[in-house]
């Protein structure tokens, strides 16, 4: 793994370190003032959140290129790379929208040709797609019917697997599509601990938030031992960025 970006929603993580972030167009989207950037990031679409609360995308692919361009213009913000608008394909999520797994796979394939065209200037990757692995399957064939073929892309995100407990269903998924036929470079979104610690050699890379929930466990159940407390600590290991850091190295993903 080359990359791993640490979920955050602080800005002023954005302006403290080097280690490459992920941060979510949701919450930056109506960003005013600057922001000065030492970190590497990635933007987040919040799709996952979207579909969740609307059951379908209520921001136009139009609007969203013209607020990520806003970003990166006015904002300051320069990107590794910027998710699409994609289509979750996890059961709860398809039962959210009524609609099916191919519906969902169209949907994503749809948006990111309509995000390029849009947008050629900034650096959106396209997403692959499903739940089984006889569904990535098909959603890397729906690229090639519509002329991308993802093994000549520089990166491809892999979707549905941040609320994935099976982390051998997972790694077995991370490895068939970064090698021998597809030998695809991978970032998995929202990986897991397990999932991370099982693929880390198949991925280019990966992104996670779950340092937070692992700090706000702790907190409540008062196990603190971990924790030294520093100057620029926030006042909750949840906010902060030293604890988000030394989680990262723990588990290995420090970059």
């Amino acid at each position: 793994m080359k990359s791993f970006y640490i979920g955050t929603w602080q800005v002023k993580h954005i302006e403290k370190t080097k280690h490459p972030l992920m941060v979510s167009y949701r919450w930056l989207k109506n960003r005013k003032k600057e922001i000065k950037q030492k970190a590497p990031l990635a933007l987040d679409s919040g799709g996952f959140t979207e579909l969740e609360k609307n059951g379908e995308w209520t921001i136009t692919a139009q609007k969203y290129t013209t607020d990520v361009r806003r970003l990166r213009d006015e904002i300051g913000l320069q990107f590794d790379f910027v998710a699409p608008q994609d289509w979750m394909c996890e059961p709860h999520m398809i039962e959210k929208t009524g609609l099916s797994v191919k519906k969902h796979q169209e949907l994503t394939v749809k948006n990111y040709i309509e995000l390029k065209q849009l947008a050629p200037d900034l650096p959106i990757i396209p997403v692959l797609q499903g739940f089984q692995m006889d569904e990535y399957k098909y959603c890397f064939e729906l690229y090639l019917q519509n002329g991308i073929d993802l093994r000549n892309e520089p990166l491809v995100g892999l979707g549905s697997v941040c609320r994935r407990q099976n982390t051998d269903e997972i790694a077995d998924i991370i490895k068939t599509f970064s090698t021998g036929k597809y030998n695809l470079k991978i970032h998995a979104f929202g990986i897991k601990k397990g999932g991370l610690l099982k693929s880390k050699e198949n991925i280019t890379s990966a992104d996670s938030m779950a340092w937070s929930f692992r700090a706000r466990k702790d907190e409540l159940h008062s196990e603190r031992s971990h924790c030294v407390k520093l100057p620029d600590c926030a006042s909750s290991c949840r906010n902060c960025l030293n604890f988000a850091l030394s989680w990262a190295e723990r588990i290995g993903a420090s970059v």
